[in-house]
C-alpha cells in the first residue's frame, strides 16, 4: 500500500504535485469527499490512495482521497450495512455521551485555568468571572480552531494564550488596523497589543482603581 500527497488540479479531476506538474489519478479511481471519518479510514487503509489537500493561511484542509472506485463503493456498502444495526446506534449514543462528558469537563476546567490566569484582586472577582466565561464560550467549542483546542501545550499556557487573543480582538482597535504586509509585521502588532493587555491585567490584578472608560469594562 502506498500514498501521496497532493493538491488540487486546475480541473476537478487532476492534481499538482509539489513541484507544481498536474496530474491524472488512474482511470478506476475516484474521488471520496472529506466528511466520512470512517469511510475515508478503512478506504486508506484497503489499497493506495492519494491524499488531496489545500493550505490556507496556517490551516491545512482536506479536500478527499482518490482511490479505487471499486474499493470506495465497496466499503462503502459494508459500512451501510454495519450503521444500520441497532447495535451500532447504541455505540453511537454511547460514544456521543462519553465525548459530551469528556467535553464538560475540558469546559470547566479551561475555565478555571482562565480564572487562576487572570487572579484578578477581590473587587473585580465578578469582573473575572464574567470575562472567563466570555473566553471560554469562546474559545472551548469543538472544531472552533482555537488555541484552546490544541493538545501541543498545557492548558494553562492555552488559557493565557485565550486570555491575549480574546482582549486583541475585543479591547484593542487590532480588528480595524492597517497592518503593512511586511513579514514580521503582523506578529510584532499582536506583541505590543499583548503588552498593553497585560499591564491593563495588572491593574485589576492590583486591585487598582479602574475608570468607566476602560477597554475591559466597555468589552463586557
Amino acid at each position: 500500500m502506498s500514498h501521496s500527497t497532493y493538491l488540487p488540479g486546475p480541473t476537478a479531476d487532476t492534481v499538482r504535485d509539489a513541484d507544481g506538474k498536474t496530474l491524472t489519478p488512474p482511470p478506476d479511481w475516484a474521488l471520496l469527499p472529506p466528511g466520512d471519518a470512517g469511510l475515508t479510514r478503512r478506504v486508506k487503509a484497503a489499497g493506495d490512495f492519494w491524499i488531496v489537500q489545500e493550505k490556507k493561511g496556517r490551516r491545512t484542509f482536506s479536500k478527499g482521497i482518490w482511490a479505487s472506485s471499486a474499493t470506495i463503493e465497496r466499503i462503502r456498502g459494508d459500512l451501510e450495512a454495519e450503521r444500520s444495526t441497532e447495535a451500532y446506534a447504541k455505540r453511537k449514543l454511547a460514544d456521543k455521551a462519553r465525548r459530551d462528558q469528556a467535553q464538560a469537563t475540558y469546559v470547566d476546567e479551561f475555565y478555571e485555568s482562565v480564572l487562576a490566569y487572570l487572579d484578578f484582586a477581590s473587587p473585580y472577582a465578578e469582573v473575572a468571572a464574567k470575562m472567563a466565561r466570555a473566553i471560554t464560550d469562546h474559545a472551548t467549542p469543538v472544531g472552533s480552531g482555537t488555541v484552546a483546542r490544541t493538545k501541543r501545550i498545557s492548558v494553562e499556557q492555552r488559557a493565557e494564550a485565550a486570555v491575549i487573543a480574546w482582549m486583541r480582538h475585543q479591547t484593542t482597535a487590532y480588528d480595524s488596523m492597517s497592518i503593512p504586509r511586511v513579514k514580521g509585521k503582523r506578529r510584532e502588532v499582536r506583541r505590543m497589543l499583548a503588552t498593553r493587555s497585560k499591564e491593563l491585567l495588572s491593574r485589576y490584578r492590583r486591585g487598582e482603581a479602574i475608570s468607566e472608560t476602560c477597554p475591559l469594562n466597555r468589552a463586557l
